[in-house]
Parts: C-alpha cells; structure tokens; sequence
C-alpha cells in the first residue's frame, strides 16, 4: 500500500512539474509574441513627414518586418517635447534641432528621466528654402532678399514659431542677419506658422507670397526650380537634427541603428537634407 501511495504521489509531481513547464513555455511564448507584435511608437519633427515613411518602409523590407507595428506622430519638435515630458508613451524622439533632446537626456525630474539611458544622436542635417509659386525666384538671390521683400510693401511671408520649430528660429535669425526680421514684423507681413508643414501649407496654397520651408519639402513636391532657392548652409544657424531612444527596447535601439546606417543616411540625402557622417 505505502509503495502505490509514493508511486501515485511520485506521479502526480512529475505530472504537476509537466503542467508547470508547459504553462511557462506558454508564458514566455505569450511574451515574446506580445514583444514582436508590440508598436513601436515614434514622435517625429513636422518636416520629416516626406522622408520618414520610405525609411521605415525600406527598414522592414531589409529586415523582414512586414508585420510589425510602427507608429509615427508629427508635430513641432517643441511641442513634442512638452508631450515627453507630460508623459505621452513614445519610445523614439526624433527632433528637428538638438536642443529637445539634450534637454530630454538631462531631464532629471520628467516622466522619462529614469528610462533614458542612451545619449542623443545627429541622424540629419536640414536645409533651408525660400519658397513662392506666386513669385519667380529665378533672379533672387540672398544678396537682393532685403530690396524684394522691402521694396514689395504687400508681400506676406511665413516662417514656422521660431520658439517651437527649429526650422523657424534658423529662418527668424536668417532674417535678422539681413536686418529684415524687425521691419518685417512691426509692418505685420510675417506669417507665423505652428511648424513647418504648416509654413510650407501657407506658401504652397498662395495664402502667402512666400514661405521659409524645409529644402525637403521642395524636393518631395518636385518644386519647378523657380519657385524656390535653397539658401547657403552658412547663412543661418546649423540644422542639425538629433534623436534620442526614450524606451530601451530592441526595437528602438534596433530602428534608430538604421537611421544613422549608410542606408539610412541615403534616404535622407536623396531627400534633399545634407550628410552627416
């Protein structure tokens, strides 16, 4: 009797062990299926709405993704910056300047402070156009800017919120470096936008005359060469673009390694934004 009792008890642990072993097979098999199907959520500057998604699209083609789940939200960098930092779910942060994510990566009270724990990134450098489809551009350079916009008393021109946009601060102190920027303003002809893609909106639907707008976005559009000039890189601050990992993930880290690869960079040349290797 006592020998049927330990055979059934001895049974019943290995049938109990079976249960047990199955049951964390299906847990780590419900992790790691919860892990490859989990979005992977993107906070992206306004003016990489033209190039972003062809580098996602060539991201998953190169690395057998057809399936997973990538989600990308525009807006400025500043206010995307501010959603950061009130807590919004986002696990890339990809910025039209440096400023946001330095401030990010520093943070010591926000939200995210205790997840960052890789520094920020240059992925690109953006350019700066002057663009019209109501005016010819084919004469204009930066040197008789200050004769057309002064000598056109009506003339409205837009520039992106110089205190959210990045693209905005380079065009306001390209303005002022031409001694436009206050004269512009007292006379009310600045047009002030929510971000680039709003700027750009203005210029290409004639709301405006002219419009200060991201090279990319001229490039995208296929932009007749006389509506618009690429102005000098030297003429205004520095665009340069930097991203920062907010949640570390294999799916971030593994996105954000694409971006700054020769592959990634190609897509961002070809859209009209310049190197930065």
């Amino acid at each position: 009797m006592g020998r049927l009792i330990l055979a059934a008890s001895t049974g019943l642990l290995v049938l109990l062990s079976a249960c047990a072993q199955e049951k964390s097979v299906d847990i780590a098999s419900a992790i790691n299926s919860s892990e490859s199907t989990q979005t992977l959520r993107i906070a992206a500057a306004a003016n990489l709405s033209d190039v972003l998604p062809s580098i996602i699209d060539a991201y998953r083609a190169d690395n057998n993704l057809t399936e997973s789940n990538i989600d990308v939200t525009y807006s400025s960098s500043g206010k995307l910056y501010a959603q950061i930092i009130a807590g919004a779910p986002y696990d890339i942060f990809l910025s039209a300047n440096q400023e946001f994510p330095a401030k990010l990566a520093k943070e010591k009270e926000g939200s995210h402070s205790n997840e960052i724990t890789h520094p920020p990134f240059t992925y690109a450098q953006g350019q700066l156009a002057l663009y019209s489809v109501t005016k010819s551009l084919n004469e204009l350079n930066i040197d008789s800017l200050a004769d057309v916009f002064m000598n056109d008393a009506t003339a409205k021109i837009t520039i992106a919120n110089p205190e959210l946009a990045p693209y905005g601060a380079s065009a306001k102190a390209f303005l002022e470096s031409q001694n436009l920027y206050e004269s512009l303003s007292k006379q009310k002809r600045i047009i002030q936008a929510e971000n680039i893609s709003q700027a750009f909106q203005y210029a290409h639907t004639a709301s405006v005359d002219y419009g200060f707008v991201a090279h990319s976005q001229l490039i995208a559009i296929k932009a007749k060469p006389e509506q618009f000039i690429t102005l000098p890189p030297e003429s205004y601050p520095a665009i340069l673009q930097d991203g920062i990992v907010l949640n570390d993930n294999s799916s971030a880290l593994s996105f954000t390694d694409y971006l700054r690869s020769t592959a990634g960079q190609q897509h961002f040349l070809q859209a009209g934004y310049l190197s930065v290797q």
